[in-house]
């Protein structure tokens, strides 16, 4: 070692020096090594500042709340764990590794037996050799259970040891080393705790039992530690200069933006949202907004806060008006709004971006705002792309409000979706906090300083609920404040939701005991079980339970009539027709994309082209669907500029979802209640004084179901979407509706939702047999869903001093988002994407009717920026038809074997996907499917066989 490395250096022995924590992997480092002692600390260097400068305030608390001296001692904590985190790096396990450094290593006297130790060295990985050294060393100081703060170090490479694991590293203490090697390891264990004062704190934290929670969060910072610490850009393995200008410098390089602090909002509800939101000239805040944002000031902090309010009350505003309020009351420093789907997260992205603008920070000129959008198709978000291209400016935020926005290269890497400070992403973003994967503690992480949103929760399936559930769980252990938003929540999963809330935020209910034998059970979510009351308002309570509050609606209440229609497209056609005679624009939900696109073919064929007729659903390219979506604001939203004459759409149920649309006439496919409700809420949604009189008032037919059946028999489709059962029990509550009783909306939302949710008997009695057959089904299928669920599902919290070691034991592993994604949603077979692409005589080409479309795409080299992105944007989900497990292997066999792409496999945008190549008619044979793609059809698919 030079004498200017000697002179930085820490005071140390030779051996202890000579442990080496890396090597260089880019050839640039003139040393091409860095000592563990320097790692070490410029990890527990990183550590602080991300303490001080960049960790949310309620996480801060989280962990201080545990310590005997607060504050002070969570930050010390801090540092020590991540100065620790490394020591499985000096044993003989780890150093073979790089023989030649392991030989100056024996040199100072830490031999091994070079043969033993490569044997088994895979038996003692670093992490692991780590929790055993330190729990050890711990025993020494007098700690009875020094685990909850040894499983910190075990578990930095994203996994907590199991006890298999740790029992076999005692097993072969030769992988730690002899006593040279002990000696070694306590001496920079040692030196550490002195450099991070922790040496007079030990006897302190040894009496304070960490949560799991607080274990998870601090092993989450010490993984971000390590990272940046190891990171050559910021931390280059050139040691001549002091650690106080090392760490400045590399500091400076990362430039993390520092978290966002609330500035009180403004105590006047009108004020609070005329300076937040674009409200309409003379708009005031809608009752729901005024009962949220009076409850998110007076609740408990943290709780949770459930909206149930019809579709068009303002329940987004409301939703981050109570961001707003509860960050400021919590020290929550971001928020996390959680949509169904792509399309909704997009959608919501641009109306984060506008608040966002709005917002205050308490400490202006802090800098600009960190954002995200958190799904797989992110990058083709052109908003969002645009902020990815744009360096985060520092020092602009204001003092009324506002700061510019952008996204923080460091931030937008892998595993860390959720640290930015405002992210918008699907909902499996959230549900992900509940699988057993790896690096899950930086999932927790991201959320612990949070305020979560979930938004359409009633749209959630068996699987999703499951896994939801356990996140809330996790959320109310780590005090983050919940905003769940439905319009047709049944009452049953309203107790659901927050009695899983409460078991994290209170710890679960104390089991019965002999003594409890003869008294009743008292259920203290009875109240909030059976409340029909609509709009309602639930917040959490001081204890377990909850609060209801029902206020006004907005008085913009409609009558819908409701009638019966035959599966026939020629009566359909007819009722269009007759409908639409004078102009009018109508919506046809299909419950699949076969009968949208069969509905849609007949009706062109039947209406000529007076009529034109659109689709919309899931099966378009995404480029195509982002216009689709695009398209059906602009034409049927709220302004009118746009909208036509005369007009059908025929769509699946991407229509029913967060789109703000408006029609004048609505015919479904008959589905469960909370969902045909949602799509009746796409009818006469905006005022308008233009409609035509044939459709002036609202009407709603519902089709989809043989209706001289007794019960109604839905559709074969229909059935394979939806429980059979869930359908009999919508046709039960509707049919007073459709025998001419008018549907009055929002009154009647809550009575339907509850009605067809709950557990007793509904419809006439002739239809019961088959109903009771049918709910047999359902329950048996649900239980064996959530069976399956909880093979990957997170467990509940342990009690406090319960420590992470088997947390994530037989879970998912190092699962990507797409993987990750198909153990948290209720799916029966694979999901599959292609990249469609067009074959010409001179070779593929990007699809010619999008922007950049005739582009040529190279397959024999990796394609030259900026085609990489235009080629990403023309994904294509395939249907379940291609993906069922009978035929889904020969699918990709024949995708692979059409198209050589392993060119690209270097490019991060384009590894590992499939292409399917369609001629200039849009016509491809794959694996015995025809395939036909149309830019305004979609991807249209026949079985060849």
């Amino acid at each position: 070692m030079s004498t200017v490395t000697a002179a930085h250096g820490p005071r140390l022995g030779k051996g202890a020096r000579a442990a080496w924590g890396k090597t260089d992997r880019t050839g640039t480092s003139p040393v091409g090594w860095l000592p563990l002692w320097r790692h070490l600390a410029d990890s527990a260097d990183v550590a602080g500042q991300l303490w001080d400068h960049w960790l949310s305030p309620a996480v801060r608390d989280l962990i201080a709340d545990q310590l005997p001296a607060g504050a002070a001692d969570g930050r010390t904590l801090a540092v020590w764990l991540a100065g620790t985190h490394d020591i499985g790096k000096a044993t003989p396990a780890f150093a073979i590794q790089a023989p030649a450094l392991a030989e100056r290593m024996r040199d100072r006297g830490l031999g091994f037996q070079p043969a033993q130790i490569k044997a088994d060295r895979h038996l003692a990985p670093h992490a692991v050799a780590g929790h055993v050294i330190l729990a050890d060393w711990l025993n020494g100081q007098g700690w009875d259970d020094p685990h909850p703060y040894a499983v910190v170090v075990g578990g930095h490479h994203g996994v907590p040891p199991t006890d298999e694991l740790i029992a076999g590293v005692h097993a072969r203490r030769h992988l730690l080393g002899d006593q040279a090697w002990q000696e070694i390891q306590q001496e920079l264990l040692t030196w550490m705790t002195e450099r991070s004062g922790a040496g007079d704190r030990l006897a302190e934290w040894c009496g304070a039992p960490l949560t799991q929670p607080a274990q998870a969060a601090l092993t989450g910072l010490v993984i971000v530690a390590d990272w940046v610490a190891s990171n050559e850009t910021y931390f280059p393995y050139i040691l001549d200069s002091p650690d106080s200008v090392r760490l400045n410098t590399g500091w400076e390089r990362l430039d993390l933006p520092e978290p966002w602090t609330p500035a009180p909002a403004p105590a006047d509800i009108d004020a609070l949202f005329t300076t937040r939101f674009e409200l309409p000239a003379g708009a005031t805040p809608r009752p729901v907004q005024r009962t949220v944002a009076d409850l998110a000031t007076t609740m408990p902090a943290p709780g949770m806060i459930i909206v149930e309010a019809a579709m068009g009350e303002g329940k987004t505003e409301a939703a981050l008006a109570a961001v707003e309020i509860l960050a400021g009351r919590t020290g929550a420093s971001g928020c996390y709004l959680a949509l169904p789907t792509r399309a909704t997260s997009d959608a919501m992205f641009g109306r984060m971006l506008s608040w966002l603008r709005r917002l205050p920070d308490a400490e202006p000129g802090r800098g600009a705002r960190d954002v995200r959008l958190a799904h797989g198709k992110a990058a083709l978000n052109p908003e969002y792309d645009r902020l990815r291209s744009t360096p985060l400016p520092s020092g602009i935020a204001m003092d009324a409000g506002g700061a510019d926005i952008g996204v923080h290269t460091w931030l937008a890497g892998p595993k860390r979706t959720l640290l930015s400070s405002f992210v918008v992403g699907t909902v499996d973003q959230l549900l992900f906090a509940a699988l057993r994967s790896k690096h899950l503690v930086l999932r927790h992480l991201g959320l612990a300083g949070k305020v979560v949103v979930v938004d359409e929760a009633h749209a959630y399936d068996v699987f999703m609920s499951q896994f939801l559930d356990r996140a809330l769980e996790w959320l109310g252990g780590y005090g983050v404040p919940v905003v769940v938003l439905s319009a047709t929540l049944p009452a049953r999963r309203r107790a659901e939701l927050m009695a899983a809330y409460d078991n994290g935020r209170l710890g679960p209910p104390p089991k019965p005991t002999w003594r409890d034998r003869g008294k009743p059970v008292v259920d203290p979510y009875a109240d909030i079980r059976t409340d029909l009351r609509y709009p309602l308002v639930t917040v959490s309570g001081e204890t377990r339970g909850a609060t209801a509050v029902s206020c006004a609606d907005s008085g913009r209440g409609v009558t819908v009539t409701l009638q019966r229609l035959d599966d026939d497209l020629p009566a359909l056609a007819e009722l269009l027709r007759d409908r639409l005679a004078e102009g009018g624009c109508a919506l046809i939900v299909r419950n699949t994309v076969r009968r949208v696109q069969e509905t849609a073919a007949a009706l062109r064929a039947s209406l000529g082209p007076d009529t034109p007729v659109s689709v919309a659903h899931s099966r378009f390219m995404a480029v195509d669907r982002a216009a689709k979506d695009r398209w059906l604001r602009d034409t049927f939203g709220p302004s009118g500029a746009n909208r036509p004459a005369r007009h059908v759409v025929v769509a699946s149920q991407v229509a029913e979802q967060s789109l703000d649309i408006d029609f004048d006439l609505l015919v479904t496919d008959l589905a469960p209640v909370d969902l045909v409700l949602q799509r009746i809420g796409r009818l006469h949604r905006h005022p308008r004084t233009d409609r035509p009189a044939r459709v002036a008032s609202p009407a709603c037919w519902i089709s989809g179901a043989d209706w001289d059946e007794e019960p109604p028999q839905p559709v074969s489709g229909s059935r394979r979407v939806y429980q059979t059962s869930t359908l009999l029990r919508a046709a039960a509550v509707l049919l007073p509706h459709l025998d001419g009783q008018p549907l009055r909306l929002p009154a009647d939302i809550a009575p339907l939702t509850q009605t067809a949710y709950c557990d007793a008997p509904v419809g006439p009695p002739q239809w019961q047999p088959a109903m009771a057959e049918a709910e047999a089904r359902h329950k048996d299928e649900t239980a064996d869903k959530e069976q399956k669920a909880n093979g990957f599902r997170l467990a509940g919290m342990g009690e406090p001093g319960t420590s992470l070691i088997n947390w994530l034991s037989g879970g998912v592993g190092n699962a990507d988002d797409r993987t990750a994604q198909g153990y948290v949603r209720d799916t029966d077979g694979e999901s599959l994407e292609v990249l469609l692409l067009v074959r010409t005589p001179e070779g593929l080409v990007i699809p010619p009717w999008i922007d950049g479309g005739g582009a040529a795409v190279p397959t024999a080299s990796e394609p030259r920026w900026p085609l990489p992105r235009q080629i990403a944007r023309c994904t294509l989900p395939l249907p379940r038809t291609m993906t069922d497990p009978d035929v889904i292997d020969e699918v990709i066999a024949a995708l692979e074997h059409r198209i050589d792409v392993s060119a690209w496999q270097a490019n991060h945008w384009l590894a590992g996907e499939l292409v399917l190549d369609i001629d200039s008619d849009g016509n491809a044979t794959v694996a015995g499917f025809d395939l036909h793609y149309d830019q305004r059809e979609g991807l249209q698919v026949t079985r060849t066989a």
